[in-house]
């Protein structure tokens, strides 16, 4: 594979929210976008999604040649795939169909092609397994939605070449991604696996009866997640370390850290009862807002933090380089 190939063309296989969101995106960064889709209506929905989208990405910062202009949709899939230098593949989440899908779209791209899943749940190594050409198969598993959340776990199958996890990490993070490097093939990659063991714990602790849904939230949000927004809890344990940073951190709190992990909970699936209790009380925290205006919501503060972090980022920056002058 060419790795210097410029991504310019993108397909995009599959337009339901994550789809969409991507679309969205790719348009936002001046690329040029062909999307697929056999469901009835899909072009249509996939248009006012994205026009949806638009007044968060225009927010966000639009690239010179960004343009709603530059989709194009087909139900064809060979024939959006026929120039694609990237395939963005977001169909449903079963083993068979993937597998399938996967030979076919790589029967159907070109061969210097990156073709990248937004697969939460299947692993690579069993998604490019009748692939003729798997070394360009990778998984690009984004944080929904993709057109506003950063992060984008790269993850290689067995037969995924490092020349593609290397081209695939430079192409997200020249649109403005954060990409990571998943090393090793897990279940739900990292960052879903790191949400399932946060919310294993509050849900224990609702059915425990410790706290309601609401405060279980309040908790999450109002403290820990309000820090985990700036930095990533190594580098804040770093300083809850004080001025000894995480060589104190790890000689005087991991004990009691360590012990925590003792109690926490063991449940492993969710009882009738609980699961009722937090439909209730999610019900409740809703208190009657529709869907679409939580999304509207949750959109609108995620670019506030984005604005801040970036400007703080900013300022660390500038102070670095000032410091380095002295």
């Amino acid at each position: 594979m060419a790795n210097s190939k410029q991504i310019q063309n993108v397909a995009i296989v599959g337009t339901g929210v994550i789809g969409a969101s991507w679309a969205a995106l790719y348009l936002a960064r001046g690329l040029n976008v062909i999307a697929t889709d056999p469901a009835p209506n899909a072009e249509g929905n996939l248009r006012r999604y994205i026009d949806a989208a638009w007044k968060d990405l225009t927010t966000i910062g639009l690239s010179p040649n960004a343009s709603r202009d530059h989709l194009k949709f087909t139900t064809d899939m060979k024939q959006a795939l026929a120039n694609a230098d990237l395939v963005q593949e977001n169909g449903p989440e079963r083993k068979d169909f993937k597998i399938k899908l996967f030979a076919e779209m790589d029967a159907a791209t070109p061969s210097d092609s990156v073709i990248a899943s937004s697969s939460s749940g299947l692993t690579m190594s069993t998604m490019q397994s009748a692939c003729k050409h798997p070394e360009r198969c990778v998984i690009g598993h984004p944080f929904n939605p993709p057109h506003v959340v950063p992060l984008v776990e790269v993850v290689a199958g067995e037969k995924t070449s490092p020349e593609t996890v290397d081209r695939a990490l430079s192409f997200y993070a020249s649109i403005g991604k954060k990409p990571i490097h998943v090393r090793k093939e897990v279940v739900g990659h990292v960052a879903n696996r790191l949400q399932a063991a946060l919310y294993r714990e509050v849900v224990y602790l609702i059915e425990q009866g410790v706290l309601d849904v609401a405060d279980s939230d309040v908790a999450v949000c109002w403290g820990p997640g309000l820090r985990w927004g700036l930095m990533g809890p190594n580098l804040l344990f770093h300083l809850g370390g004080g001025p000894g940073g995480i060589q104190h951190f790890m000689e005087q709190f991991t004990g009691p850290l360590a012990t925590w992990w003792k109690d926490l909970g063991t449940i492993t699936e969710f009882s009738a009862n609980v699961k009722q209790t937090i439909i209730e009380g999610v019900t409740k925290v809703a208190n009657g807002r529709s869907i679409q205006e939580l999304e509207h919501e949750r959109d609108a503060m995620l670019l506030e933090l984005l604005a801040t972090r970036a400007k703080g980022e900013e300022v660390a920056q500038t102070a670095i380089a000032g410091g380095h002058g002295d």
